[in-house]
C-alpha cells in the first residue's frame, strides 16, 4: 500500500490535470467558475486555498460524461478521480454528524 504522502502527491497531480482539462474547455470553464463564483482572473490564488483541488475533483465526478471524457483524454482511470478526492485535504466524505 502507498504511504499518505505518495497518495497526496498522485492526487494532487490528478487534481491538476483535472484543472487544466477544465481550464482549457470553453463550455466547463465557465460552468465550473459559475458554480465555484470564482473570477478567472482568481484561479491562480484559489487553487492554493485548502480544498480547491478537491473541488476540481468533485466537479468532474459530478458529471458522468465529463469524467469519462477527462478520463479518456489524460488515460487517467475514472476510479482514480474518486480516489484522488479522498486523498486531498477536504475532499473525504466523513463528515461529523449532530445528534
Amino acid at each position: 500500500m502507498a504511504n499518505p504522502g505518495s497518495m497526496r502527491e498522485e492526487a494532487e497531480t490528478i487534481a491538476v490535470k483535472a484543472l487544466g482539462f477544465v481550464a482549457a474547455d470553453p463550455e466547463l470553464l465557465p460552468r465550473f467558475l459559475a458554480i465555484t463564483g470564482i473570477e478567472a482572473h482568481s484561479i491562480r490564488q484559489a487553487a492554493g486555498e485548502p480544498g480547491f483541488l478537491a473541488g476540481v475533483l468533485q466537479f468532474i465526478l459530478a458529471h458522468e460524461p465529463t469524467l469519462m471524457r477527462f478520463a479518456a483524454e489524460t488515460g487517467t482511470p475514472p476510479a482514480s478521480v474518486g480516489r484522488a478526492l479522498r486523498a486531498l485535504p477536504l475532499g473525504d466524505d466523513d463528515h461529523e454528524h449532530s445528534i
